[in-house]
């Protein structure tokens, strides 16, 4: 909700607190990387989908968001 409404900072911060008390979480996680691009903080981005890349490991390759994140580890 708060990365829809253009306050990315804001939508990372809620995302990474909830990534703290609750690790692991593939929306969450997602949510952070995505919150961290739009906020302009590539490296942040990165390494927020990595960390998906490695919840996923063992998922569907073709699902959207690990292709997502491959996209965007690669830059």
């Amino acid at each position: 909700m708060l990365l829809d409404s253009g306050m990315a900072p804001e939508a990372l911060a809620a995302f990474e607190a909830t990534l703290k008390k609750e690790p692991h979480r593939f929306g969450a996680t997602i949510g952070a990387a995505r919150s961290a691009l739009k906020g302009g903080d590539a490296a942040k981005a990165r390494a927020h989908y990595a960390a998906l890349l490695e919840l996923a490991a063992e998922a569907d390759p073709v699902r959207p968001e690990v292709a997502e994140a491959h996209a965007n580890v690669a830059r």
